[in-house]
C-alpha cells in the first residue's frame, strides 16, 4: 500500500501538513514526496535500504519521512541532540545507506556515513505526482522504521517496525479516539520518538492534518497558531502548560489530549480534570508501536489505570506481575548485527519489563519497571508507586524515588521532590502524610529538594539513573 498516494486520492485538497505560514494539502504532499522518493532512488537507494534522518521536527523532516515510506526505504529518525560520541556509536551500529541531515556539519567527525542535506521544500512541484518506477513492496510485513528506545532503563535499542505494525497501531488509535479528516494533531513529540512518528502515520491513515511548529516555539504558542484538535503530551509538558493560564482556554477546546510516557502525578491529573481538559491516559511502548492501552474517553476523576487494550493489541500479566503483550502492533525485533531479533516466550508473549495488573473490567494498571524495583526489609517496592503517593501530598508537584542503602533493611526509599513553594511542605509534614497514605516501609527516609529535573537527551523523561548515581555517590555502601 502506498499510504501517501492513498491519502491523496481519498482526501485530496484537505490539509495534510501545516507549518508556519504554509498549508500543504494531501495532493501536494503526494507530489512533493514522489519527487523526493525519485531523488533518493537516483542516489542509489532502493526498497529495503536504510536512510537515517538527523533533524529537529521540521516540514522537511516530515516530508522526508513520507518520501521514505512511499519509496520502500526504511526510515531511521535519530536523536539529533545526542552527544557526538553517542551519535557516532548509534550510526556505527545502524550503518545506514544514507543520512539526511538538517546540518551535515553536526555529524561526528569520525563518521563514514554518506550524508546529504535534508531537502528544503518551499513549495510543491507543479503538476500531479509522478509515478515511482520501482517496486514499493506492498506486503504488510515490509520494514518501515527503525526507532530507538528512549533508554529510560539502559542503552537505546534499535527497534524495527513493519508497515503492518504502524497501520494497525494507527487504526486502533483512531477507533478509540475519534480522528478524522479535518482534525489536526500537533507534532509535539520528536519524530525520533515512536509517539512522534505515530502522529505522522495516523494522519496519513485518517486524513487528519499534522501541525509542525518551529523547533524552538513554545507549546502554548503553537496551540495558539495552529488549528489543533489532538495533542500528545508527557506529564512534564502538561505540567508546564497548566502553569501558563493563557494556554488553558486552548487546552479546553481540544478534542483529546493523549497523556503518557511516564506515571502521571495525581495532582497533575486532578488539576487537568478540574480545568476541563480532555485527558486520555495511555500506556505504550516503542516495541508495540506507540499506544497499547488507552482510556476510551476523557477521564472524569483521578484514576490509577490506563484503560483497556486497544484493538489489535493483547495484554496478559505474568505470575511475577510483568506485563506481557502481543498482537499486530508488536515490532519485528531489536537489530542485532543488522538483523531483527525478537525474543518471545513459549506462548508468543513479549515481556515488556514493566509490572502491572488487570482489573475485572480489563483495565490496565501499571506499577513500574521491574529493573526499578528494589527490596526493603524483604518486600518488593516499586519507586513509581511511592512517587504516586508523594504526588498526593499537598504542595509536592513531582517526585522521583530511588533506593538508599540501609544496613538493616538492605535498601530504603529516598525521594527527590519538586514543591510548589521552596521548603514547603517541610520534611516532617511529608513523612506524616506518607505514613498515612503509604505506610512505614514505603515512606522515604530522606528528601532531596530540586528546582528542576535532569532529563534524558532529547527527551522529557527524567533520567532516573542520573539521580540513582547521585544517591550512590553521596552514600557509598556500608562496610
Amino acid at each position: 500500500m502506498d499510504l501517501v498516494n492513498r491519502a491523496s486520492l481519498l482526501f485530496n485538497r484537505s490539509p495534510a501538513l501545516i507549518s508556519s505560514g504554509t498549508v500543504y494539502t494531501f495532493r501536494q504532499c503526494d507530489a512533493i514526496t514522489s519527487h523526493l522518493a525519485l531523488k533518493l532512488h537516483n542516489k542509489g537507494l532502493h526498497p529495503g535500504s536504510t536512510a537515517a534522518i538527523l533533524s529537529p521536527n521540521t516540514p522537511a523532516a516530515a516530508f522526508a519521512a513520507m518520501a521514505l515510506l512511499r519509496a520502500g526505504i526504511v526510515c531511521a529518525p535519530l536523536n539529533h541532540r545526542f552527544p557526538p560520541e553517542q551519535l557516532g556509536r548509534t550510526l556505527q551500529a545502524l550503518h545506514p545507506d544514507l543520512v539526511l541531515a538538517a546540518d551535515p556539519s553536526s555529524m561526528p567527525l569520525k563518521s563514514e556515513c554518506r550524508t546529504v542535506s535534508l531537502p528544503e521544500t518551499a513549495a510543491a512541484p507543479s503538476g500531479y505526482a509522478i509515478p515511482i518506477p520501482f517496486d514499493r513492496q506492498n506486503s504488510m510485513d515490509r520494514p518501515v522504521t527503525i526507532i530507538h528506545t528512549s533508554a529510560s532503563s539502559g542503552t537505546p535499542k534499535a527497534a524495527l517496525h513493519s508497515f503492518g505494525n504502524h497501520w494497525y497501531s494507527a487504526l486502533g488509535a483512531a477507533r478509540n479516539m475519534r480522528l478524522e479528516c479535518g482534525d489536526c494533531w500537533l507534532l509535539s513529540l520528536p519524530l525520533f520518538h515512536i509517539g512522534g512518528y505515530a502522529i505522522l502515520f495516523r494522519a496519513l491513515a485518517s486524513g487528519s492534518a499534522v501541525a509542525v511548529p518551529d523547533p524552538q516555539e513554545p507549546l502554548e504558542r503553537s496551540l495558539e497558531r495552529y488549528p489543533v484538535t489532538h495533542l500528545s503530551l508527557v506529564p512534564t509538558q502538561l505540567f508546564r502548560l497548566l502553569g501558563n493560564p493563557s494556554a488553558l482556554p486552548r487546552l479546553r477546546k481540544l478534542k483529546a489530549v493523549l497523556l503518557g510516557g511516564s506515571a502521571v502525578p495525581a495532582p497533575l491529573l486532578e488539576k487537568s480534570i478540574r480545568e476541563g481538559i480532555p485527558i486520555h491516559l495511555s500506556y505504550g511502548s516503542t516495541e508495540m508501536c506507540s499506544q497499547i492501552a488507552t482510556t476510551p474517553a476523557p477521564v472524569r476523576f483521578v484514576q490509577d489505570n490506563s484503560g483497556k487494550p486497544l484493538p489489535w493489541r493483547e495484554i496478559s500479566i505474568a505470575g511475577d506481575g510483568e506485563i506481557l503483550v502481543k498482537g499486530a502492533c508488536l515490532f519485528q525485533g531489536y537489530l542485532v548485527g543488522g538483523k531483527p531479533v525478537l525474543s518471545l516466550d513459549d506462548d508468543g508473549w513479549f515481556h515488556t519489563g514493566d509490572t502491572g495488573s488487570l482489573d475485572e473490567n480489563g483495565n490496565l494498571r501499571v506499577f513500574g519497571r521491574k529493573d526499578n524495583m528494589f527490596i526493603s526489609g524483604g518486600e518488593n517496592l516499586h519507586p513509581e508507586e511511592i512517587e504516586q503517593s508523594l504526588g498526593a501530598v499537598k504542595g509536592i508537584e513531582q517526585a522521583l524515588v530511588v533506593p538508599l542503602p540501609d544496613p538493616e533493611y538492605g535498601q530504603r526509599p529516598a525521594a527527590f521532590i519538586k514543591t510548589a513553594e521552596p521548603g514547603n511542605p517541610p520534611d516532617d509534614a511529608i513523612t506524616e502524610a506518607m505514613l498515612n497514605i503509604a505506610g512505614r516501609l514505603k515512606t522515604p527516609v530522606r528528601y532531596i529538594r530540586v528546582s528542576g529535573w535532569t532529563t534524558l537527551p532529547g527527551s522529557q523523561k527524567i533520567d532516573r539513573k542520573w539521580y540513582l548515581r547521585q544517591i550512590g555517590e553521596e552514600n557509598p555502601p556500608w562496610p
